[in-house]
């Protein structure tokens, strides 16, 4: 590890499991390495949970969730504020972590730790509405229903933000009185680790797991029968593979998939607006590595020239790799070798196929970038959707963009997908953009917006882009059960 003294210092000092309140050597022994994308060079080595370690967890939490559950209601919401300070407090430091081991830009990852606080603090006040009904149904008797926790969750966090994934998604199972275990990503598990160290005596033991490991403690955690739900941020295949090791259980899951998001252009668009809406939706600072970048842009051929080659200079100047740890970054690496790879791999097809090349396209070849994962921002024009890069989700810093004039043509190409998460609209006419909402298949839709998220307001994917929603009154709700009682008087 090749690090100033000041930006290690940063890093976990705990490396192993952190389940039952204790920190646990994997039995088997076996750590791995996490890897600074920036430079290819290997940070730390962390513990890999087996089965073993996966199953002990899971019975320290199930061990702590009555307790837990019984807990006074002003309690856990006292728990899950005072971690949400914790996190304000250090948030400089969690934003160097995840900065170092995912890529991401350090100026940008601070605002993680703070969604992550709010997060906590938003669910810490609706505690009070998990409650039940009275229900009038005849004079001799009296009907009501109570909601009542689950019991052991599994959280399983996706490696382009995990602080905020990790922190943040705690909140809603815990409110409602649930026990939780988080699977970090095996890509950048580090700043969960270091959520442990700082969340550490903020809960009662078990209450508050946090286990590193690959897909074996992701299989366990799914198809073990103490485990009453299992979520996930992460990519189709894996939602898939985890709704099929749910199963047997019947296990309840929530999963936010990947997403291939629209963003449609009318002719009345605000030109500067929508053009930094397009920039920003596409979320070059993470490389582009969002299930909610809006990497198809169709624009009106009336506005398609002009707003193209405004996007591809506000990117070009905006949007130049660097040294994440560096404040003065706009965008970072990808996350390991093997998603650099796969981006180039779509970059190649894009050109084979005969997609124009707009600018970027290539690695940078400055010598300080040239061993760590980088791509330089990408835009393709002419794009058809019979392309790879029109229908597969890249997960990295590509944009296409397509020209349209007839709007039946542009909402069958829009819809003609298997995602359904997030779209787009960009309009000054109000009738024309709640016609268009009604068109397009996706569980969230910006008008004249991207990107942006609201604690309270559900977000979740349709298709295969998820099951559930989020950050929101029902994702607290759906962690919990409904009892109905009959009492005959």
């Amino acid at each position: 590890m090749n690090l100033p003294p000041d930006v290690a210092d940063c890093l976990p000092r705990h490396l192993d499991l952190y389940y039952g309140g204790q920190w646990k050597a994997p039995i088997d022994a076996r750590y791995q390495e996490s890897i600074n994308p920036a430079t290819g060079e290997p940070i730390m080595a962390v513990a890999q949970a087996g089965v073993n370690d996966t199953e002990l967890a899971i019975e320290a939490a199930h061990r702590a969730f009555p307790a837990w559950k019984a807990l006074a209601p002003s309690q856990r919401a006292a728990c899950l504020r005072n971690a949400a300070q914790i996190l304000r407090t250090h948030a400089q430091t969690l934003a160097m972590v995840d900065s170092i081991d995912t890529g991401n830009p350090v100026a940008e990852m601070a605002s993680d730790a703070h969604v992550a606080a709010s997060s906590l603090e938003f669910f810490a006040g609706l505690i009070p509405m998990i409650k039940g009904d009275t229900i009038p149904v005849a004079d001799d008797s009296l009907h009501y229903t109570e909601r009542e926790p689950l019991g052991v969750v599994a959280r399983i966090v996706a490696y382009n933000h995990p602080l905020m994934y990790a922190a943040a998604k705690i909140a809603a199972p815990l409110a409602a009185g649930n026990t939780v275990i988080v699977k970090a990503p095996d890509q950048a598990p580090l700043s969960c680790l270091k959520l442990a160290e700082l969340f550490d005596g903020i809960f009662p033991p078990g209450v508050f797991n946090i286990l590193t490991g690959g897909k074996e403690c992701g299989q366990v955690l799914a198809s073990h029968p103490l485990v009453r739900k299992v979520t996930l941020i992460g990519s189709v295949a894996t939602g898939k593979a985890i709704l099929r090791s749910a199963a047997d259980s019947l296990k309840p899951t929530l999963l936010e998939l990947g997403g291939k998001n629209a963003l449609i252009a009318y002719a009345d668009a605000d030109i500067e607006a929508l053009v930094q809406g397009a920039v920003r939706g596409m979320n070059f600072t993470w490389a582009g590595q969002s299930c909610g970048s809006t990497s198809r842009v169709f624009l009106h051929e009336s506005i398609h020239d002009e707003v193209l080659t405004k996007i591809a200079e506000r990117v070009t100047l905006m949007h130049r790799p660097g040294d994440p740890t560096d404040p003065a970054t706009t965008m970072g690496p990808l996350v390991s070798r093997d998603q650099c790879d796969r981006v180039l791999s779509f970059i190649a097809s894009a050109k084979e196929e005969g997609a124009r090349l707009v600018i970027g396209g290539t690695q940078p070849d400055e010598p300080a970038l040239r061993s760590g994962y980088y791509v330089q921002p990408t835009i393709f024009a002419d794009v058809l959707p019979s392309m790879r890069i029109a229908r597969e989700e890249i997960f990295g810093p590509v944009m296409s963009v397509f020209r349209w004039s007839n709007e039946e043509e542009l909402f069958r190409q829009v819809n003609d997908t298997e995602y359904g998460l997030t779209a787009s609209i960009w309009t000054r006419d109000l009738k024309r953009a709640h016609k268009a909402v009604r068109r397009v298949q996706a569980g969230f839709i910006w008008v004249n917006q991207t990107s942006r998220h609201y604690l309270g307001v559900p977000f979740g994917g349709t298709k295969h882009s998820g099951l559930g929603r989020e950050e929101c009154l029902e994702e607290m709700l759906d962690f919990t059960e409904i009892k109905s009682v009959n009492v005959q008087l």
